[in-house]
């Protein structure tokens, strides 16, 4: 009797031990992939439910990165900002002066500051390279702008296309209306400022 109680008590022993054993290994392998990585990016838009029902933040990992900066801290970031618009080049004078006015009443719009051409505290300058090309009724202004720190470091580029019918019966320049041009300064500010949110994100 002694014996099989001491068997017994051995088998038991052995059985919780092995027991132990088993538990670690399931246990490590979901210590080593929880679902965490994942809900850290996620608790912006989930807030607390991220956390707590971590089963569900898989399906909308996307929304997490899409909302980087508040509507106030995007405001605050665009105030700050000082941007100098440097000569266009390509365009000619009766095509730049609508665009430069529009460049800067959309600036004004979207709290942007345009600093003058000798200003020092420019925090960003706006380069624009444009060119026209004809086609039939319509005329295509085909524009780049490339965006400079106060260095000379160029940070952003944006460019793009305007078509519209030409203007005048002409070619070229004398074909673009100022409404072309104001379209453009339009996207161009527009353009900036999200990509100056983009980055504060």
């Amino acid at each position: 009797m002694r014996r099989s109680h001491v068997t017994t008590v051995s088998l038991l022993a052995a059985l919780a031990l092995a027991a132990c054993t088993n538990a670690k290994d399931v246990l490590e392998p979901s210590a080593i992939t929880p679902p965490t990585p994942s809900t850290q990016s996620l608790p912006a838009p989930q807030g607390d439910a991220a956390v707590a029902a971590p089963a569900s933040t898989p399906s909308s990992p996307a929304p997490a990165a899409a909302s980087p900066a508040t509507p106030a801290q995007n405001a605050a970031i665009l105030s700050k900002t000082r941007l100098q618009v440097a000569p266009i080049v390509g365009a000619s004078v009766e095509a730049a002066t609508p665009l430069t006015a529009e460049l800067q009443t959309r600036a004004r719009q979207r709290g942007i500051t345009l600093a003058g051409s000798t200003d020092q505290t420019a925090t960003h300058v706006l380069k624009g390279y444009f060119s026209t090309m004809s086609e039939g009724k319509d005329t295509t202004v085909i524009y780049v702008w490339d965006v400079y720190d106060p260095a000379g470091n160029r940070l952003h580029r944006i460019n793009g296309q305007q078509k519209a019918p030409s203007a005048n019966g002409g070619e070229g320049w004398t074909a673009v209306s100022p409404a072309t041009m104001q379209a453009i300064a339009d996207q161009t500010i527009d353009q900036f400022a999200a990509w100056l949110a983009g980055r504060a994100g």
